[in-house]
């Protein structure tokens, strides 16, 4: 009789969880914003990806007579001073701007987990070291370590990602860390430890997959910071050489023309707004959907 009990109680606790799982899938697939966020997020991702698909001009096919045309029927954002379609350039310009983006996310993740995770689970000294390394980069501001570092590497698209990485880090590592001293007191990682199990067993099998829920949902918030930072950084000129478009430097192409042709910059800048708009709601919803 005991042993029946015993045996049933993992299905009487499990069932509540997958319930709940099913639950928060089905408000997030009722929530218009949520989808509307999903679909501009996808619709960047697939431009980035092949762009050619969304547009028949030539992103660097200049004409002179066209130059500084209106947003319309031939050409949905207009064209730049050398006639060249804004549309096009937008969208091949998000393959580099969503490349750096997720090149600066993809080193901050993984080094700030690894940061995270041995300092919390080892604490003691290796702790206080790490996270007072962490803490001088916090101190600085995220936009002037990422113009130090460029400035160090050179100009370009992957050492702008690499700035824009080391200077999201610190909040991936502190949060990855907040994550792992919650979870390595919990009784199963506990008894784990005392079954004789290594660290790097205790902290793959039991700890990371249970703390990196909330570092996730970061990181997808993270995307949209390291764009804006990218951006800037091509905005001033530390992004990819001329004529490669970038959503920074098609921004800053246009700031000579606010006046008479506004839309040169504006909608470029729309696209970094609604991307990283979309962004920061899907991360919000998440993270409040999880609580």
């Amino acid at each position: 009789m005991a042993r029946a009990l015993v045996d049933r109680t993992p299905i009487i606790e499990e069932q509540p969880s997958r319930d709940a799982g099913r639950g928060r899938r089905s408000r997030l697939l009722r929530a218009p914003g949520f989808l509307l966020a999903v679909a501009m997020v996808g619709f960047v991702v697939v431009a980035s990806i092949a762009p050619g698909a969304f547009t028949s001009y030539d992103p660097y096919a200049t004409s002179p007579a066209e130059r500084l045309r209106p947003p319309g029927a031939a050409h949905l954002f207009g064209t730049d001073d050398v006639g060249r379609d804004l549309w096009a350039r937008t969208l091949y310009g998000s393959t580099l701007t969503v490349r750096a983006a997720l090149i600066a996310v993809g080193i901050a993740l993984v080094a700030g987990l690894l940061v995270g995770l041995v300092s919390g689970f080892l604490g003691g000294i290796t702790d206080s070291l790490l996270m007072r390394g962490v803490d001088v980069l916090l101190a600085v501001p995220g936009l002037l370590s990422a113009l130090t570092i460029v400035t160090a590497l050179g100009f370009g698209t992957v050492p702008v990602a690499v700035a824009v990485g080391v200077a999201i880090l610190p909040g991936l590592a502190r949060t990855t860390r907040a994550q792992v001293l919650r979870v390595k007191t919990l009784p199963y990682v506990e008894a784990a430890r005392t079954g004789g199990a290594s660290v790097w067993r205790v902290l793959l099998r039991h700890v990371l997959p249970n703390s990196w829920g909330p570092v996730l949902a970061l990181a997808v918030l993270d995307v949209g910071t390291a764009i804006i930072a990218v951006a800037a950084l091509s905005f001033l000129g530390f992004g990819a050489a001329p004529p490669q478009a970038e959503w920074g430097s098609l921004v800053a192409a246009g700031r000579n023309f606010l006046v008479t042709a506004p839309w040169v910059a504006l909608l470029p800048g729309v696209m970094i707004v609604l991307s990283v708009l979309a962004l920061t709601h899907i991360s919000h919803t998440v993270r409040g959907d999880r609580r």
